[in-house]
C-alpha cells in the first residue's frame, strides 16, 4: 500500500484515534517457550521458527484482534522462540485506546500460557502454586507509534527479517556477543562487532564541523561538499572510519561507507542492553565483520537523547581511537 494511503500520527495523538503501532511482548525468562529457530543448510535466510502448541495459540490470538476490534487491521507479525512482535493499523477512532485492547490480548495471551505451563508440567506445580505463576508476558508490552510515512517500511522489514538475524547471531556469535574492556587509548568501552578493525593501520575520523553545515546555510555548499567527499575517498583508500555519526550529513557519509562496504567504527551515545543487536541498517554489515560499535557507558534504559556533552565526549573519543596505534583486550 502506498505511504500516502496512511494516516499518519500527530504529536500528542499517540494511543488514542487513527494510528499505526509496533507491539513486542517477550516471555520474562526468555525460555523458548513459543517455538524452535531451525535454520535449513545453515542459511540463514531459510530460518524460520517451528512453533510450539502455546505459539500457535498466540499466533491465532494476534490475528483474532481484529475480529473483536474491526477498526484494527493486522499488518505483520513474526512469532519468535520468546518473543513475538507484530504491526496494527489502527483505521478508525476506536472507544479503547490501543493500550487497553492490548491489555485485553495481553490477559488472553497470559491465560494461554497458564494453560500451557499446566499441559505440560502438572506434576512439578502444586496445587497451591497455580495462582501465583508469571505470566507469559511481560505485563507492560512495547508500544511504539509509527510517526513518519519512512518508519513503516523499515519497521516491516525489521520484524520480517527477525528470524534471518537470530540465526545469523547463532552461527557467528563472535561478531555479536557484547565484549568487554576493550582498552584504547587509556579509555576502557564494552563492543559488539569485529574488534580486529581496531588493529588496521590507518583511521580517519568524520566530523561534520558546525563552520561547515553554517558555510553551507549560508548558500556556500562547496567546502561541506568537499569534506564528505574526502571521507569517501579516504575510506576507498584503506582507511578505517571512526564517528558517533551523530549529525544528518555524518549519517549522510555512513550511508555511503556501508553501501561501499567500508569498514567502520561507531562510538555509541548509550551502553549495550540485554539481549542486544544491532539495527537492521548495521546487521549485515556486523555479520560481515565490517563494522565495530563501541560504548564507554553502562546502558541506560531511561535514556532517550543524545546531550550536547554526549556529543563533545564522542567526538574526543573517536580521535582518541584514530590517534592510537594500540589496543589491549
Amino acid at each position: 500500500m502506498a505511504n500516502n494511503q496512511w494516516s499518519w500520527q500527530e504529536p500528542g495523538t499517540a494511543w488514542k484515534g487513527i494510528g499505526i503501532y509496533h507491539v513486542t511482548m517477550t516471555i520474562p525468562s526468555r525460555e523458548p517457550l513459543l517455538g524452535t529457530l531451525k535454520i535449513p543448510d545453515n542459511d540463514p535466510k531459510q530460518a524460520f521458527v517451528e512453533r510450539t502448541d502455546l505459539g500457535k495459540e498466540i499466533v491465532y490470538l494476534i490475528g483474532s484482534i481484529p475480529n473483536y476490534r474491526p477498526q484494527i487491521r493486522l499488518l505483520q507479525y513474526c512469532l519468535m522462540p520468546d518473543h513475538v512482535h507484530f504491526i496494527v493499523h489502527v483505521q478508525q477512532k476506536m472507544p479503547y485506546s490501543i493500550k487497553a485492547v492490548l491489555r485485553g490480548y495481553w490477559q488472553a495471551a497470559k491465560k494461554a500460557g497458564r494453560e500451557y505451563i499446566l499441559s505440560i508440567s502438572p506434576n512439578d506445580i502444586r496445587e497451591n502454586e497455580q495462582n501465583t505463576l508469571s505470566p507469559i508476558f511481560t505485563e507492560v508490552p512495547f508500544i511504539r507509534p509509527i510517526a513518519q510515512k519512512g518508519q513503516l517500511d523499515t519497521m516491516m522489514q525489521y520484524v520480517k527479517m527477525n528470524p534471518q538475524r537470530l540465526a545469523t547471531k547463532r552461527l557467528m556469535p563472535g561478531f555479536f556477543c557484547v565484549q568487554e574492556d576493550i582498552e584504547v587509548a587509556g579509555r576502557r568501552y564494552r563492543g559488539v562487532g569485529n574488534t580486529k578493525l581496531l588493529l588496521s593501520e590507518r583511521f580517519e575520523t568524520v566530523h561534520v564541523r558546525h563552520q561547515l553545515l553554517n558555510l553551507a546555510t549560508n548558500g556556500n555548499n562547496q567546502p561541506l561538499r568537499d569534506y564528505m567527499n574526502a571521507c569517501i575517498i579516504a575510506a576507498r583508500e584503506g582507511a578505517v572510519m571512526v564517528s558517533p555519526f551523530i549529525s544528518e550529513k555524518e549519517k549522510e557519509v555512513m550511508t555511503v561507507l556501508l553501501a561501499e562496504e567500508h569498514p567502520i567504527i561507531i562510538l555509541a551515545d548509550n551502553g549495550f542492553r540485554d539481549y542486544y543487536k544491532p539495527s537492521a541498517g548495521l546487521f549485515d554489515s556486523v555479520a560481515d565483520g565490517k563494522v565495530l560499535i563501541l560504548s564507554p557507558w553502562d546502558y541506560n534504559p531511561s535514556k532517550h537523547h543524545i546531550t550536547r556533552a554526549d556529543c563533545v565526549a564522542l567526538n574526543g573519543m573517536a580521535e582518541e581511537i584514530a590517534n592510537s596505534k594500540y589496543f589491549v583486550h
